[in-house]
């Protein structure tokens, strides 16, 4: 009976902790049920586990956090969802050449500790999330030759650690930020956007043409 009773406390005691470190793997399998895999790259992810810290393609720390998931040119398809905003260590999300879809979830302005984002050469359209103003430590954003539509979000201006960033080849609109960091980002972050307008692009004092 006494070792009946210490094996349930263990359990009790066990149990928030296993619900704690598995959050993530939660989180990253929600993903993975919405999305069309035909290589089987996301074979490895396995939801029983306490972790996803084993899984191919996603990288942890030594808390087993995860800090970086890359799939990049998997050929996987389907839309992102606002789960990827529970992965709160995450600091680079690497899901370019695929062919995701549907809109850029606002949730991941969320993800204060991203270094890195790149969406390029997917399916997206939609607007980019005024949200991704919070986004203080990003250093790297590539959002290029998507669908993308509306303008670039004045917030952006804030990312004073922002040093790359790409929306060629979408269907934006509007005028480009003339604040932070933009000044410094070359006319090919910017090009074949018919509709966009800004200094960068023609020298002129920027001005909203009605995107």
């Amino acid at each position: 009976m006494a070792s009946f009773l210490l094996s349930s406390l263990f359990l009790l005691l066990a149990a928030p902790l296993a619900i704690s470190t598995n959050s993530e793997g939660e989180a990253l399998h929600a993903l993975r049920t919405r999305l069309s895999d035909p290589r089987g790259v996301l074979q490895s992810w396995d939801p029983t586990l306490v972790n996803p810290c084993t899984w191919f393609h996603v990288t942890c720390d030594n808390h087993n956090h995860v800090i970086r998931l890359d799939l990049g040119n998997s050929n996987i398809s389907g839309p992102l969802g606002p789960e990827l905003s529970q992965l709160k260590h995450l600091q680079y999300l690497e899901l370019y050449k695929n062919n995701f879809e549907g809109t850029i979830p606002e949730e991941l302005g969320d993800l204060k500790n991203l270094v890195s984002i790149d969406l390029y050469d997917n399916n997206l359209h939609g607007s980019i999330p005024k949200s991704f103003g919070k986004l203080k430590t990003l250093r790297f954003m590539r959002l290029n030759n998507n669908k993308l539509t509306g303008s670039i979000p004045k917030e952006l201006a804030k990312l004073s650690n922002l040093k790359v960033f790409d929306v060629s080849n979408n269907d934006l609109c509007g005028t480009i930020p003339v604040d932070g960091p933009f000044p410094t980002f070359s006319f090919q972050s910017f090009e074949n956007n018919s509709r966009l307008n800004g200094p960068e692009l023609q020298g002129l004092v920027a001005y909203d043409f009605g995107c």
